[in-house]
């Protein structure tokens, strides 16, 4: 059996602000608009900004299978770096982190983006591999979210955020 690969990085220059970036990624209910999996977010609870502790629901597709997952905000710093994890449930024991650090680059921004799956059982390991092709290996897709992400950003009005 072949394995998942349990961490990645990928990168994009973008023209827009770090700033422009922000106001995006941090805003999880946007994230249909980048993302190749994520279809939507949704804030649980109060939370309705990137702050940590702060949850959200990703409803997320690849092919015919779709799920949800709850997420949790662990760092926030405008416009700088956004950290999430996956919450584990019993449904869904695993947990992954991911990051996305904003950088200056020229008059724009260089957009990094990190998964690392921090739990993961083997069955639902194998699972994951026979019926989510594209989970294992995340990075081609994610080369897409990110430059995706970055031509959103710089298409969108400056902000002042941060």
């Amino acid at each position: 059996m072949g394995k998942l690969k349990w961490s990645g990085t990928v990168e994009a220059l973008t023209d827009a602000t770090p700033n422009q970036v922000w106001t995006i990624v941090s805003d999880i209910t946007r994230v249909g608009e980048w993302s190749h999996e994520c279809r939507s977010g949704a804030w649980l609870g109060d939370a309705g900004s990137a702050m940590p502790g702060a949850r959200f629901t990703g409803r997320n597709q690849v092919g015919r299978v779709a799920w949800s997952r709850t997420c949790e905000i662990v760092a926030a710093d405008a416009p700088h770096e956004l950290v999430w994890r996956t919450v584990p449930s019993t449904m869904f024991p695993d947990s992954t982190e991911w990051r996305i650090t904003i950088e200056p680059h020229g008059v724009g921004a260089r957009i990094v983006q990190t998964y690392r799956v921090l739990k993961m059982n083997p069955v639902l390991e194998r699972l994951v591999y026979l019926t989510t092709k594209p989970h294992r290996n995340r990075v081609p897709a994610l080369e897409s979210d990110v430059g995706r992400l970055g031509a959103l950003a710089a298409s969108s009005e400056p902000s002042v955020a941060g």
